[in-house]
């Protein structure tokens, strides 16, 4: 074994370690008890103490409802601002596939309640399983772009008051990535009342640069992605000998993802369809210098994170925003190395797992 596989292997003992489970890690590294289990087992033995629950959730517009899951550990009895947390997913897929997918077995949501959080996903409308807006029914060009910034801030305000509602809790954590990240920096501009701490993982904000959601053009309703496109955004800007995702990782990501849309999941080549409101967005507030939010509005501890290869928000956009954000005490700024837009699913996947809990864990809210 040489020094690198070993240093990766005792790390994730640490990290298996801080969960509290104790058994043999993938590779032969093994843990002081049980041995002979393999991780496979440690993980489904971890994981079978989780709690999962699917809800239909009603938005504020008739006729739509919004897809929420719910992990916790069954002995996650109590809920409190500091343990309550929502997720919410980007311009182009849903929640499941970004905080949900287990890869080696385990998943984002799957790691956070373990360590005692009550986590939660939504999809806004037009993603997932949450409900297709008609316009998704009929050819794109039919109809303007659905869905904007404004809209999905309006489902995302749903959900969390259906989950403060639910768990009976003033404020909860609050986390989006990327076009999330406009979702809920709004929210908490408006509803800072609301929130307990806010997590922006690669953070939108004025641009620079071109967006790699936007092909031009007239904007439809709705857009289509194929799975070879997504390979070719995710590749973006990375050199040769940069491979922050293992092929087969991407395969289930792509296999899980490209099945969540009914009608693309039937086609070939396989497509996902995604509102255009994020894109028309982009074109109307951050490409023409002119933000969604006003960044002083947001009144709680917040934290900025990415990793240094984000070629869809790259850090320029991060390092803008942080001093704007004049009224969030505390506020931090997080850059992860050898990772890109997407590095919840990637091989440095914990270094952003373990600084995400830290600060919801560690940095108190007054």
């Amino acid at each position: 074994m040489n020094l690198l596989s070993a240093s990766k292997k005792l790390k994730k003992f640490i990290f298996y370690s801080m969960l509290g489970i104790t058994a043999a890690v993938a590779g032969g590294c093994a843990a002081p008890a049980d041995s002979s289990r393999s991780s496979s087992a440690i993980t489904a033995g971890a994981n079978a103490q989780l709690v999962v629950e699917e809800f239909m959730v009603p938005s504020a517009d008739p006729g739509i409802s919004l897809y929420v899951r719910n992990k916790r550990l069954t002995s996650t009895t109590s809920f409190n601002k500091d343990n309550v947390l929502l997720f919410v997913h980007g311009a182009t897929y849903p929640s499941e596939t970004g905080f949900d997918l287990r890869l080696e077995g385990l998943s984002w949501m799957d790691v956070l309640a373990q360590q005692g959080f009550d986590v939660y996903m939504v999809d806004v409308r037009g993603y997932g399983k949450s409900t297709r807006p008609g316009e998704m029914d009929q050819p794109a060009s039919a109809s303007k772009p659905i869905a904007d910034t404004d809209t999905a801030a309006r489902d995302y305000a749903a959900a969390a008051d259906w989950v403060r509602n639910r768990r009976s809790v003033q404020k909860i954590n609050v986390l989006g990535h990327s076009w999330g990240t406009a979702i809920t920096a709004l929210y908490t501009s408006r509803h800072s009342d609301k929130v307990n701490r806010l997590v922006l993982y690669a953070p939108v904000w004025l641009r620079k640069t071109a967006s790699l959601t936007d092909s031009g053009g007239t904007l439809g309703a709705y857009r289509q992605v194929t799975i070879d496109q997504a390979r070719k955004r995710k590749d973006t800007g990375l050199k040769t000998g940069q491979n922050p995702q293992p092929d087969a990782w991407f395969e289930v990501w792509a296999k899980e993802t490209f099945a969540s849309d009914p009608l693309g999941s039937q086609a070939e080549p396989k497509f996902v369809r995604a509102p255009n409101g994020s894109v028309q967005d982009s074109r109307i507030f951050w490409s023409a210098g002119k933000p969604v939010y006003d960044p002083a509005l947001i009144k709680v501890p917040t934290m900025l994170i990415l990793a240094e290869w984000d070629a869809d928000t790259p850090l320029y956009m991060a390092e803008t925003l942080f001093p704007l954000l004049t009224n969030a005490n505390p506020k931090k700024l997080v850059i992860l190395s050898e990772g890109t837009h997407s590095i919840m699913n990637e091989v440095k996947r914990f270094s952003l797992f373990n600084e995400v809990s830290r600060f919801y864990q560690d940095e108190r809210a007054p």
